[in-house]
């Protein structure tokens, strides 16, 4: 920012120092005067974005003084800032316009007769009125254009609006209907075998438990669809592996920190990575355990779900796609591929940002085991 100040202020210093010489009549002023009154002139242009109106003032005061230089075109900045003023100063455009013509009538009293090339109205219109209405259209031409912009936005999001509640109806209309016909037919398959088979009874309840869970997180996505994802999140996890759990497959969850809850849409992500790297494990891994880790500090969570099954080589899927699109959202990295010494490893890392206050750290550790389900 500094330099392209400095470079403005030294292209109109040369410019008007240019001027001078060209039409000044003899005897001239020397060189180092005329750059040094073009210096003084060119300064106040630094003040026209944070001060413009004691800017133009300035520079009018300047232009006046400079007067006593033959053909020293000093006035030809104020008339700039003057504009700049009508820019940055929308409300005050009576005024900046008052101040303009009054400083330009000034200007034209004072200057030498021998220097006045045109009359004191074509002055009055030029150097008063003129930079002022410019300035001012502009500035009104800027704030139709962000207008325009805005409703283009608003336009936009309510046919994204519009597309999200056929969505929302597509999926209650099917998922949900889908959903709820398991929920009962798990309920009343398990009523009709109580007490027949304890490991039926229990399959069935997880379905039934699995469904109620799915139609809940439905209902809520359907009811909320909006940018902000909500749903689970790292407090579920834990629940998600006893879920999820076997004695040929046991789940282990290690999570260290946070002491202050996550952004709603950061949580999520996590959990969903989870959630279908655990289901993927459970698919095709083989497995005998997997371990999921989440870290998380100031700036990011990392995420890293290993198992000790077979290496599961090949295109990239659709899980991994989705885990992909959800962390790239955020701005983070996903890696998904063999581990180390054997099995498969996911890790994701995702940015939180650095929050207000300090993230106080905590380590919670639990390994859960349940019966096939």
């Amino acid at each position: 920012m500094y330099a392209r100040e400095g470079l403005l202020v030294l292209a109109a210093t040369a410019t008007l120092t240019v001027f001078a010489m060209l039409d000044g009549k003899p005897p001239q002023p020397g060189l180092p005067l005329l750059a040094g009154a073009g210096l003084a002139a060119a300064l106040p242009l630094t003040l026209r974005a944070r001060f413009p109106l004691p800017g133009a003032l300035l520079s009018a005061a300047i232009a006046l003084l400079g007067l006593v230089i033959p053909g020293w075109q000093g006035r030809l900045v104020t008339m700039v800032m003057f504009g700049a003023t009508a820019f940055r100063l929308p409300r005050r455009t009576w005024l900046v316009m008052s101040l303009s013509i009054a400083w330009t009538t000034g200007y034209g009293l004072l200057m030498p007769q021998t220097h006045k090339g045109l009359s004191v109205v074509t002055d009055l219109v030029i150097m008063g009125v003129a930079p002022v209405a410019i300035g001012h259209a502009l500035r009104l031409h800027g704030e139709r254009a962000a207008q325009a912009a805005r409703l283009h936005h608003a336009e936009a999001r309510r046919a994204m609006a519009e597309e999200r509640a056929a969505l929302a109806r597509e999926v209650h209309d099917s998922v949900g209907h889908h959903l709820t016909a398991i929920r009962m037919q798990a309920a009343a398959t398990r009523r009709a075998l109580r007490g027949q088979s304890q490991t039926a009874d229990k399959a069935l309840g997880t379905i039934a438990e699995l469904s109620a869970t799915a139609l809940h997180e439905v209902r809520a996505l359907l009811d909320s669809l909006r940018e902000a994802p909500t749903g689970p999140d790292l407090e579920e996890i834990e629940n998600l592996a006893k879920r999820l759990s076997t004695p040929q497959l046991p789940i282990s969850v290690h999570r260290v920190g946070p002491g202050t809850p996550l952004p709603p849409a950061v949580g999520h992500t996590v959990y969903r990575v989870v959630q279908e790297a655990l289901t993927n494990a459970a698919r095709h891994s083989e497995a005998s355990h997997v371990k999921v880790h989440v870290l998380c500090d100031r700036a990011k969570v990392t995420v890293s779900i290993t198992d000790n099954g077979r290496a599961r080589a090949g295109a990239e899927g659709r899980g991994i796609r989705g885990m992909r699109e959800r962390v790239d959202h955020h701005g983070g990295t996903l890696i998904a591929g063999p581990g180390e010494d054997q099995g498969w490893r996911v890790e994701a890392v995702v940015p939180i940002g650095q929050g207000p206050g300090i993230i106080a750290t905590r380590a919670q550790h639990s390994s859960v085991a349940q019966d096939p389900t």
